[in-house]
């Protein structure tokens, strides 16, 4: 953290609340969060259901990282077509 001890169960826990009241940027990081297992554990699927959700209101970052997931097959099932 900048100005603040790092805690990132904290900043997970920010940025659940805000992206429960649909902030995309904040279901971004909470996916990254659950990506790399950050202040929360890790969980593939969680990760690709926020970057998802963030993607669909039209976020950049969400369109990137779900479209990654959906290569790769992270968290959802690889589509190669």
């Amino acid at each position: 953290g900048t100005g603040v001890p790092q805690d990132d169960r904290e900043a997970a826990r920010l940025f659940r609340r805000a992206a429960n009241k649909g902030h995309a940027g904040a279901q971004c990081e909470l996916g990254l969060c659950f990506e790399l297992g950050s202040g929360v554990p890790q969980d593939q699927d969680e990760a690709a259901r926020l970057y998802c959700l963030a993607a669909e209101q039209g976020l950049a970052n969400g369109q990137f990282n779900y479209a990654f997931c959906c290569e790769e097959g992270v968290g959802v099932p690889q589509d190669d077509a």
